[in-house]
């Protein structure tokens, strides 16, 4: 796969640096600008494009790290570096998001007056910039490319609501509309980014891995034929797209069929990398607090088999 996609992959990698450029140089042009026109509702976009230019730099050279494989060192590979990378970045948004509410606030009881061509320049040239940043980013495959090319979109959007907040401030002298604007634009980021941050975490902490169910594992574990028992069942995902399962099953059926037909069950159930440990029926599982059931050993049965 990697030969024929050698030269695409190095297209993307370089068109996501030139967007992370765009953006950083023009997040600092609006932080300026948005300070000189007295306009919040620039800071407040600033911040969400400062943030998402941080992202996709981050991405982009964890992206790097997370694609090298497992090795002595980092047995699963590297991916959840791209995670944490994320964590990063949404605590920077989150501790941006707050600072540009508060200010919003603050704006609404003592308002200033804002230079509305000024503002009104800058949200044309963030619609124009945003729009670049978002076409040079489209048509990635991977999870990462889309997440920051939606970003981009977003922030063209942003920007637009910007730009007919600053026509209709010049014509009717509506200065309230500046924080409003930043501040729905700053809550925006803020529920994103709280959302995101949840996410990254739960992976940290081992948590079930999304759309996937104990009971749906155990269900299709058992539905297949030969299968006496599950348990021990732990699943994990890795990065939210590679999921991992481990379980103890019972069953007197061939070792090989048997792990063949489980682990297509197991794909249905999104689990792509399975570990399955193999017992029969006459075997006491080791591990401790084991579920088997232990009906049909009856104290008589207890001579251990000596192969």
């Amino acid at each position: 796969m990697s030969h024929n996609h050698d030269h695409t992959h190095r297209q993307s990698d370089q068109n996501i640096l030139i967007a992370f450029l765009l953006k950083l140089i023009f997040s600092v042009v609006e932080l300026i600008g948005g300070t000189l026109t007295g306009s919040v509702a620039i800071l407040s976009d600033a911040v969400h494009d400062l943030g998402d230019a941080v992202s996709i730099g981050v991405s982009y050279f964890l992206e790097k790290k997370s694609k090298k494989g497992p090795d002595d060192v980092y047995t699963y590979g590297y991916a959840r570096y791209s995670v944490m990378g994320s964590v990063f970045t949404t605590l920077i948004l989150l501790v941006g998001s707050i600072l540009v509410i508060i200010h919003a606030i603050d704006r609404l009881f003592n308002p200033v007056t804002i230079n509305y061509d000024g503002m009104m320049l800058l949200a044309l040239l963030g619609v124009v910039v945003n729009f670049l940043a978002a076409y040079y980013t489209r048509g990635g495959d991977s999870m990462n490319q889309k997440a920051v090319n939606l970003h981009m979109m977003e922030d063209v959007l942003g920007w637009a609501a910007v730009l007919v907040g600053a026509v209709v401030m010049r014509f009717t002298g509506w200065n309230f509309i500046d924080p409003l604007l930043s501040l729905a634009v700053a809550a925006y980021i803020l529920i994103n980014a709280l959302k995101h941050l949840s996410n990254s975490l739960y992976l940290f902490l081992e948590k079930i891995p999304q759309g996937v169910s104990m009971e749906d594992i155990e269900e299709k574990v058992l539905s297949v034929p030969g299968v006496r028992d599950v348990h021990h069942i732990h699943a994990w995902s890795l990065d939210g797209k590679q999921h991992f399962v481990t379980m103890h099953v019972v069953t007197d059926e061939d070792p090989q069929e048997m792990k063949g037909a489980l682990r297509q069950k197991l794909q249905e159930c999104g689990l792509s990398h399975a570990t399955i440990e193999l017992e029969t029926s006459d075997e006491h599982c080791h591990a401790p607090k084991c579920t088997v059931k232990s009906e049909h050993s009856h104290g008589h049965h207890h001579h251990h088999h000596h192969h």
